[in-house]
């Protein structure tokens, strides 16, 4: 049975206060931002293992950010000692064996259909039912139910678990759990205000404009949802921003902790022969925050120069949609190649036989390709879309969001100096090394549960 209103406040007044783990108490000083960042003398916790809850409402194993974060945190958590469950909706994530999946089914239209559902279950299950109707009228509710479940699964279970931390469901379901006391701390990656905003401004069809609007409703509950929160992290000082302007959220409230990248996994192949002028891109094609139709106007322009020009792409353009028809009005059907649905090790092998990698993003909350391109060691070309160049700095070449001719400037002068590319490689490489790491974005984040969180 599904909790609401006065059932749901009836069984959170029975719960109780959860605001401590077992250990003394320190105080917090005004020095914590400093060291969760990265001081020379860091914060050291209590040596007890965390017993933490991951929530995550999309996880996707090999696409997108969310499964990627759930799937790296998790296991970066794990090799500390700490004890992780990941409590995830579909399509789920690929997690490692030590650490427990709990799956919370949804009725995953987008990817099963408005048919797959049989009448029955929208006759008995209300959050079933929501998410149909949502889907039929162009609306996302998976968030929303997926926090429904989310709460109802865990009220039970709350005492196995030292503190939940979501993956940016920020649904009321999950700040139910924090008004039960629980210890709760949120990541937002970037708040999709920022997408929705963006798409608009992409979009001169009055009617599918209305569909864009209709689609990202959930922002209202997101918005409100972050106001409520007390704990918020996020991976960029630019997506910090970004949630305060956005979301009304106290900044007070917000810390910053980068994310990591898997620098074992994504590393440079050296006995891979680089291709001479292959340019390589992760970006969802058909999404005009991604900035593709920029990397495929500069490619266009590049051709006459490089004949042997080519382009892969991870990803898979909508057929017959704007990414398709942009790369035949170019002229580049010959030289572009899609990849899809492929796994890490041979996204780094891709890496490796390509000259250079760009990011042509107009916004990022973080940048995960572009930490992953410099893991690889690839020279790398990015926009300074939203954080990415807080996040590549002295890593790769930043040009300006949507400048064509930067970006084609920037790649003409890579493909014209091997030399420059190999440095910009090493440089790469040594700043994913520095400070992207999973291990030392997973300490500083214990660090965080332990000091701002936990008071412990």
């Amino acid at each position: 049975m599904y909790l609401n209103g006065r059932l749901l406040n009836s069984a959170l007044s029975l719960i109780p206060r959860r605001s401590t783990i077992n250990a003394p108490l320190i105080a917090e000083t005004p020095s914590a931002e400093t060291s969760l960042c990265g001081s020379s003398e860091p914060y050291s916790p209590p040596a007890k293992p965390l017993r933490i809850a991951l929530l995550g409402y999309r996880s996707a194993p090999f696409s997108g950010g969310q499964g990627i974060y759930l799937k790296y945190l998790s296991r970066a958590l794990t090799a500390q000692g700490h004890q992780v469950s990941v409590i995830s909706g579909p399509p789920y994530p690929d997690l490692d064996d030590n650490v427990q999946l709990h799956t919370l089914p949804s009725c995953d239209l987008y990817k099963h259909g408005l048919r797959s559902v049989p009448i029955s279950m929208l006759v008995s299950d209300p959050l079933a039912r929501r998410e149909w109707l949502s889907k039929l009228t162009g609306g996302f509710a998976e968030p929303w139910t997926f926090g429904e479940r989310a709460r109802d699964w865990l009220l039970p279970r709350l005492a196995e678990f030292d503190l939940i931390h979501d993956n940016q469901t920020l649904a009321d379901g999950v700040l139910d759990l924090q008004r039960a006391g629980v210890p709760l701390v949120t990541t937002i990656h970037h708040p999709i205000t920022r997408d929705r905003r963006l798409a608009l401004d992409a979009e001169p069809r009055w009617y599918y404009r209305l569909f864009i609007e209709r689609w990202h409703s959930f922002l209202n509950m997101q918005g409100r949802v972050a106001r409520g929160l007390d704990h918020i992290v996020t991976v960029s000082s630019m997506s910090k921003s970004d949630i305060v302007a956005d979301f009304g959220v106290d900044p007070a409230r917000i810390s910053v902790l980068h994310n990591g990248v898997d620098a074992a996994l994504f590393r440079p192949l050296p006995h891979v022969e680089r291709h001479p002028c292959q340019l390589m891109a992760t970006a969802s094609a058909d999404t005009p925050i991604k900035g593709l139709h920029i990397l495929l106007a500069a490619a266009s322009d590049l051709v006459d120069r490089y004949p042997e020009l080519s382009l892969t792409l991870i990803g898979k353009p909508r057929p017959g949609g704007d990414t398709e028809r942009l790369v035949r009005d170019l002229n580049l059907q010959e030289r572009v190649r899609w990849v899809s649905d492929v796994d890490h090790e041979t996204i780094v092998g891709l890496y490796a036989e390509s000259t250079i990698a760009v990011v042509p993003s107009l916004y990022e909350g973080f940048g995960l390709p572009a930490v992953e391109a410099m893991a690889c060691g690839i020279p790398l070309v990015s926009s300074d879309g939203g954080a990415l160049g807080e996040v590549v700095g002295d890593g790769g070449t930043v040009v300006p969001a949507g400048n064509v001719g930067a970006l084609t400037q920037a790649i003409d002068a890579l493909l014209s100096d091997s030399a420059a590319r190999d440095e910009w490689g090493q440089r790469a490489r040594a700043r994913v090394e520095a400070h992207f790491s999973w291990d030392i974005c997973a300490q500083r984040l214990v660090d965080y549960y332990h000091q701002r969180v936990l008071k412990c």
